[in-house]
Order: structure tokens, then sequence, then C-alpha cells
């Protein structure tokens, strides 16, 4: 395990360990993402799913650089098995696979750390700067 994900302790409690500012965590969806996207109804199609891949060589290369790739996806606990099967067949390089996120997309994520969306819009590349506007609590923090 990196040394930055290990356990951390301040004024003698166990706190969250903080990513360098280097260090991505990047949750990446699976179906219609890296792959062809497969529902959670149709499982015996996900060994056989095309991958995509320019989604192959960017996490990859994102993995290899230090970032922390973890698949989160619409898929049950019953897919995992084929799911990974899928994964390693590919060459997918990841640290972690989560299943069970909720469907349909429009998610909302509420987090006490800084949170990037990055929708998937049909075409893996490394990621670019550009000026959006985003939903934020009104807390008074980003009144201009």
């Amino acid at each position: 395990m990196e040394d930055f994900l290990k356990e951390k302790i301040e004024n003698g409690e166990k706190v969250s360990p903080i990513l360098p500012d280097d260090v991505k965590n990047y949750l990446i969806d699976i179906d219609g993402t890296i792959c062809d996207d497969i529902p959670n109804e149709e499982p015996e199609r996900m060994l056989t799913a095309n991958v995509y891949p320019d989604a192959l060589i960017t996490l990859n290369k994102w993995y290899d650089e230090g970032h922390i790739i973890t698949f989160f996806t619409s898929r049950t606990e019953e897919h995992r098995e084929y799911t990974e099967i899928w994964l390693q067949k590919h060459g997918f390089k990841y640290h972690g696979l989560l299943m069970g996120k909720p469907r349909g997309g429009n998610y909302h994520w509420v987090d006490n750390h800084l949170v990037k969306a990055t929708r998937y819009n049909g075409k893996f590349t490394d990621l670019v700067e550009k000026n959006v506007s985003i939903q934020v609590f009104d807390d008074g923090q980003y009144d201009s």
C-alpha cells in the first residue's frame, strides 16, 4: 500500500489520509465508459464486452504515473467475478473495484473533500482545463 494511504495519526487520534497534490484518486465507471454499455439484466454479455482501447491506454498510464484507479460500477456484487475476469483479461491496472453504484446517472456527489467530476463523452484522453459552472452549498465561501 502506498505510504500516503496508510493510517495517519494527528494529536493522538486517527484521521483520514490526504493524497499529495500530484496524486489523483480516480473513480471510473465501467459500462459505457471503458467498454460497451452492458446492463445488469444481461450479465452473460459482461465477459464479451468490447474494450475501449483509449480507456485502457489512458487508465494504465495514470496508474503507472502513481494515481489511484478505482472502478465504481452499477454492476451488482453478484457480477464481481465476471467483472474482475474481464478487467484482468484486457490488462486494466487498478487498485479497487466498488460495486453497487446507484443506477440512473444525474449524480450529485457531496463530500468533505474536493471532488472534481469529469463526464465521459466518447473518448479517453489526458484531462484538460476548462472553465465551467458548478453548484455549491450557499455557505458564503464562494461569494464574489
